[in-house]
């Protein structure tokens, strides 16, 4: 595996991940900065130290099997079509793009190539986030009607995220974990959605929308919400209330914490806590393991798709001031508690020209 992209989570996340990992081996690493490849090339072992220009001579080398793309939202659709059309099978970080036409492009060029697309939802392989689908699914809260949520950051200032580029602001990078955990823990899709967008109170934000916060409407009368920012207190929680008790976890979509959980429920109450464990690493894990015994991943690039639709729709819904539906796309597969892979944490690496994104 190569990897794409050498920024604070590919460094503080993915590499040590792929060095945990017996089976898989980290051949390349690709990067603009010249300082970067050769510190952490030689931190890790890799030889094989490219830059962006010589990306298609590497990806046609045939030394590489499959790529992790970590560059910014909208390089995403531009590196998985180069590693499409070498045969390289890809796991792509979420948002997939920051347009369902990118989206859908993505999916014909792998498709077509016959190469695996994952896209990264490292918490369809969580335990929490995965025994949550199963207590909403199993009938202890009764018939859940309500999913309420929470992702909230202070970002730095100039951070990437921040930038007056395409896929960029909180919708895209910390809504999409709300927009997909209600997906998963309804086991449907939403059918419309109405948002509204803050933005203008600080110059952090004179490029991007500072927060959202939204309504998504869900077929059998059932209601998600959410609220999104990057000018707010850590906060990582989502509640799902059903006609009989709630369920709530928090640091939901954390990666680098433990998760709590609470029910309350006709059963009576449960708290359980959940050690941090390599999210990353159990993704990774199972997508060689699909590459190797050509397995259709889950998460697919449909599953990547369907929540850039979504957000697409939010988007649409705040620019306009007014409810938007969306024609779901039907979904074979979703989340289940036998996709858990359980990976001991690593230590946090030392950095290399980057910094943490908030605060």
């Amino acid at each position: 595996m190569a990897v794409i992209g050498q920024g604070h989570f590919a460094q503080v996340a993915v590499l040590p991940a792929i060095e945990q990992l017996e089976d898989v081996e980290l051949t390349a690493l690709v990067s603009g900065s010249r300082h970067k490849l050769e510190e952490l090339g030689a931190r890790y072992g890799v030889r094989t130290l490219c830059d962006y220009d010589g990306l298609d001579a590497l990806l046609a080398s045939g030394r590489v099997d499959a790529v992790y793309i970590a560059v910014p939202n909208d390089l995403h659709a531009e590196m998985t079509l180069i590693a499409a059309r070498h045969g390289v099978h890809v796991l792509c970080e979420k948002p997939m793009a920051p347009t369902e036409a990118e989206c859908r492009q993505m999916i014909r060029a792998c498709e077509q190539r016959h190469v695996k697309l994952m896209i990264a939802y490292r918490l369809h392989f969580e335990a929490a986030n995965l025994v949550a689908v199963e207590v909403a699914r199993g009938g202890e809260l009764g018939d859940p009607r309500i999913f309420s949520s929470t992702f909230t950051l202070q970002v730095r200032d100039g951070n990437i995220r921040v930038q007056p580029r395409r896929g960029a602001g909180p919708i895209y990078d910390v809504g999409i974990y709300c927009v997909n955990a209600s997906r998963y823990l309804f086991r449907s899709e939403p059918v419309a959605v109405m948002a509204m967008k803050f933005s203008g109170r600080d110059p952090r934000f004179s490029a991007v929308d500072e927060a959202y916060s939204v309504s998504m409407r869900f077929p059998d009368e059932r209601v998600a919400q959410f609220a999104c920012s990057f000018g707010a207190a850590d906060r990582a929680h989502y509640e799902v209330i059903g006609t009989e008790g709630f369920l709530t976890l928090d640091n939901a979509y954390e990666y680098a914490a433990e998760i709590k959980m609470h029910i309350e429920s006709k059963h009576g109450e449960k708290d359980r806590t959940f050690a941090k464990r390599d999210q990353i690493a159990a993704e990774i894990e199972y997508f060689a393991r699909c590459v190797r015994e050509d397995i259709d991943p889950e998460p697919s690039g449909w599953e990547g798709l369907e929540d850039v639709r979504i957000i697409q729709a939010i988007l649409a819904s705040a620019r306009f001031g007014r409810a938007v539906p969306i024609d779901p796309i039907p979904r074979p597969q979703r989340p289940n508690l036998g996709q858990e892979i359980r990976i001991p944490p690593h230590d946090k690496p030392p950095l290399v020209d980057v910094q943490s994104s908030s605060k």
